[in-house]
């Protein structure tokens, strides 16, 4: 082999040798990334575990979230996966808990003879009572030690219907069941906008396991109105004296 063959050669071998270090360089770099990654995935897998374990299911859900964010690909997100979906749905439940709890206000205050109790929620949507557009509707349950136990509507604007004075009737409807009709009264007064639903008791007893819970009310300028209250997080045990 002349000298020239010979220094081809030998180049072609060297180039050989540097693309092969270079692809096992490469390929040592993705198998130490593919480690790290799943590394990383086991530990967000035994965070997830150990909220499971604690019945936070949102931490769990979030820590799903983390896993299949940054390490989709992994053995670790592989075995996720099936248990997400169940503390997704968990999670997801737990916020609507909450939610629905806090739709709901209490008040214990001291008053003549006593304390008065409350527990009161809003209208899911306002509605406009007047013409000048949509306001609040307010349903209130109230143990007071002198006017004893009553529940009302309350409006800040507008005002029920002129026959209501003397005694009308609402709708109520709970969930998907037939709605029925209860007499109500307007008192005459000027302290507030409000509307008893007489039968305090029979509304009470209407709420349990309720999710919904929707009055259509006359009103003195727009006709029958209806509102509707998301009122599954209320706590019985804020009125005790109720059941």
């Amino acid at each position: 082999m002349s000298s020239r063959l010979f220094a081809v050669a030998a180049l072609a071998l060297l180039l050989l040798s540097g693309c092969k270090d270079r692809e096992a360089e490469a390929a040592a770099q993705a198998a130490a990334i593919a480690a790290a990654n799943e590394q990383a995935a086991a530990e967000a897998e035994q965070a997830f575990d150990a909220a499971v374990a604690d019945g936070n299911w949102a931490l769990a859900k979030a820590q799903g979230d983390i896993v299949f964010a940054r390490w989709p690909d992994t053995e670790a997100a592989a075995r996720l996966r099936p248990r997400y979906e169940e503390a997704r749905a968990r999670g997801a439940a737990e916020n609507e808990a909450r939610r629905l709890e806090a739709l709901w206000t209490y008040q214990t205050i001291a008053v003549k003879g006593g304390q008065q109790v409350s527990a009161a929620i809003h209208a899911k949507e306002p509605v406009d009572v007047d013409g000048s557009g949509p306001g609040p509707v307010q349903l209130i349950f109230r143990d007071h030690p002198e006017w004893g136990r009553s529940s009302y509507l309350v409006l800040e604007a507008g005002d029920f219907a002129r026959a209501c004075y003397r005694g009308c009737r609402v709708e109520v409807t709970v969930d998907d069941q037939a709605p029925r009709r209860m007499a109500a009264n307007r008192p005459d007064t000027d302290e507030a906008i409000a509307m008893f639903i007489d039968d305090e008791k029979a509304l009470w007893r209407l709420l349990r396991d309720a999710r919904r819970l929707r009055i259509a009310f006359p009103t003195r300028d727009a006709g029958t109105q209806a509102v509707e209250f998301e009122v599954g997080g209320l706590d019985r045990s804020k009125m005790p004296r109720w059941d």
